[in-house]
């Protein structure tokens, strides 16, 4: 059971990266990538590592504001 869960995320995790990378507008990239971030979280909640999935939201959590802040300030 825990394998084809995985596998479905892993796979979901590939086709949103390669929509990241492929995505035009810079904000709707953030939002592919704040998901991809997601199931990556998920991913490592299930491989029985959350301490890593905590920093890894905290870290995740940053970053994205960061992107965001930047945009803005770069479209202005």
């Amino acid at each position: 059971m825990l394998g084809t869960i995985l596998d479905v995320v892993f796979v979901a995790m590939i086709i949103l990266a390669v929509a990241v990378v492929e995505e035009k507008n810079l904000v709707s990239a953030v939002v592919k990538y704040s998901l991809l971030s997601l199931l990556f979280i998920l991913a490592l909640f299930e491989l029985r590592a959350p301490d890593v999935a905590l920093s890894a939201i905290v870290v995740g959590a940053i970053v994205i504001g960061i992107f965001l802040f930047t945009i803005e300030e770069v479209t202005r």
